[in-house]
């Protein structure tokens, strides 16, 4: 039930934003958590699935290359990253919660590499 939710939200933003492409984190999870990834691949699935139900371009980034295309270092807290995303979007507060962050993070490095990619890789 709750993959259907994200799927029915995600298409529910899709439809009322109509973006020009969608920005993904690669999954990533740590070999003693083998559970944890299946769920997650559960949730990429239906993200990946709304995604192709609206013919929209999947981009997909490893979370080292955001944090290296936002900080300059590829192993960034997430701190960092946070403070990065609210100097880049000139915010008035850092997003909560710190997923709200990394989605702009996601957005903001899309942005930077189809504008010069080659040069911040």
């Amino acid at each position: 039930m709750r993959l259907k939710s994200i799927h029915d939200g995600l298409l529910d933003v899709i439809d009322s934003l109509n973006p020009d492409y969608m920005g993904l984190e690669e999954l990533y999870s740590h070999y003693q958590r083998p559970q944890t990834a299946i769920i997650m691949g559960h949730a990429r699935g239906v993200i990946c699935l709304a995604a192709g139900q609206r013919d929209l371009p999947l981009v997909s980034y490893a979370a080292t290359q955001v944090k290296k295309v936002l900080t300059g270092n590829g192993r960034a807290p997430k701190t960092q990253v946070q403070l990065a995303v609210t100097r880049h979007l000139a915010l008035d507060a850092v997003p909560e919660p710190p997923d709200v962050a990394d989605a702009l993070a996601i957005a903001i490095c899309h942005y930077y590499l189809s504008l010069k990619p080659s040069s911040l890789t």
